[in-house]
């Protein structure tokens, strides 16, 4: 795929800033929308200084990572600058300002065989371990991409916005760190946005969705759906991946309190997951499966009250979950403790939550925990029984407590 024409990095923050037209963002400025396309063209005039204050304190970020050159900077300097602000802000290492030397033949397999290899290694490493060598990747990558051109650069673009990805997932669902999250996903839509990957640039949108949604904003969760579902038209999208949107559309419902909703999504997504399509699924789409599918919809009845189709469903969701699945293991194993003490169980309810913590022991996940404490607090009622009490043993104990304190 060509790179996009125009200032890529602006589009993509005004996108995940909540703006999806140019009129939008020019609304809000108070100026023309033939200035917005300027600044989005591919030789974009540097803002007025009042106008740029306005611009960073919008979109979050400084001019030269939103795609401005500085008056009688040089092309290539720019794109360093804009790497290197890009990456401070995020914390990392400064990049060298000396030029890399990128082999044409090379560069890109190299680099998409470590995002591969980041790929597989979050289903069994500590986010806390894989975190760091993530975020090392993606400054390699920033280095690399202005020295890069042609399919090298295009390819090598679509690796970081993966591994820019990688590490907003981990921030959101292992670390709970959502404004960090937030701002890793802008890098990862921006990086898309120069490898013109429309389908990667939907999935990232997608997660940003989940941030506003986790805070009960299903405004700004819809708007970015919106846009991620336009993204999506744009390439040969596959049925899982069409499906996978539905999923987290559902989600968010379900965490705004439209159950009804979210089961309509989830009944589309069964279905088009059934009927199947002639495009294949990118291979970063490693987060999705029916079984996956299956999860979402008992977690959404649970919340719906049906507490007897999500047993069921949930039951099914751990008998087909592969060993190797073990976060996902987690958070079933809590919901289904959440089902059995919204029934009244809590000998049951403690057991399912007592497993769950055996594997968080085994594999951390902020996620897992969080559903623990739910049903932690679900068994109010039930405090003074033998099994809450052991239950607390568990949950407080030092182990435990360190590791998520740790995190």
């Amino acid at each position: 795929m060509a790179t996009s024409a125009g200032n890529a990095r602006l589009k993509a923050a005004r996108i995940a800033a909540g703006y999806p037209s140019q009129q939008d963002l020019a609304d809000v400025l108070g100026v023309g929308v033939r200035q917005v396309r300027r600044w989005e063209s591919a030789t974009p005039p540097w803002p007025q200084p009042e106008m740029a204050q306005t611009l960073t304190r919008l979109l979050g970020q400084d001019l030269e990572s939103l795609g401005f050159t500085p008056p009688g900077g040089a092309s290539v300097d720019r794109g360093h600058r804009t790497v290197l602000a890009a990456t401070a802000a995020a914390g990392l290492a400064a990049v060298p300002t000396q030029a890399v030397a990128v082999q044409p033949a090379t560069a890109a397999d190299d680099y998409e065989a470590v995002t591969r290899s980041h790929r597989r290694l979050y289903w069994s490493v500590a986010p806390a371990t894989l975190h760091p060598a993530a975020l090392a990747h993606a400054t390699l990558g920033c280095a690399l991409l202005p020295e890069a051109v042609g399919q090298t650069r295009t390819r090598i673009a679509a690796a970081l916005a993966e591994t820019w990805l990688l590490a907003g997932r981990i921030e959101f669902f292992d670390l709970r760190e959502a404004d960090r999250a937030q701002q890793t996903l802008l890098r990862a839509l921006q990086a898309a946005g120069e490898a013109d990957d429309a389908l990667l640039g939907a999935a990232i949108l997608a997660h940003t969705a989940f941030i506003p949604a986790w805070a009960g904003e299903r405004d700004a969760a819809v708007e970015r759906m919106v846009a991620a579902r336009t993204y999506v038209r744009r390439g040969p999208a596959s049925a899982e991946l069409l499906a996978w949107l539905d999923a987290v559309e559902a989600e968010c419902e379900t965490r705004c309190g439209n159950t009804r909703t979210a089961l309509h999504l989830i009944g589309h997504a069964e279905d088009i997951v059934t009927r199947g399509g002639e495009h294949e699924s990118p291979v970063w789409l490693d987060w999705f499966s029916p079984v996956r599918l299956a999860a979402f919809k008992g977690n959404t009845q649970l919340r719906a009250g049906h507490l007897p189709q999500a047993r069921v469903t949930l039951l099914g969701v751990l008998d087909a979950l592969a060993p190797s699945e073990e976060k996902q293991t987690t958070v079933v194993l809590g919901d289904l403790a959440a089902v059995e003490a919204a029934a009244g169980d809590p000998e049951a309810a403690c057991r399912y939550a007592v497993r769950a913590l055996d594997q968080l022991e085994r594999t951390w996940y902020a996620m897992g925990m969080d559903r623990i404490r739910e049903v932690r607090r679900a068994l109010a009622p039930h405090q003074h029984e033998r099994c809450v009490r052991e239950l607390d043993d568990r949950l407080y104990g030092w182990s435990t407590t360190v590791s998520a304190l740790a995190r």
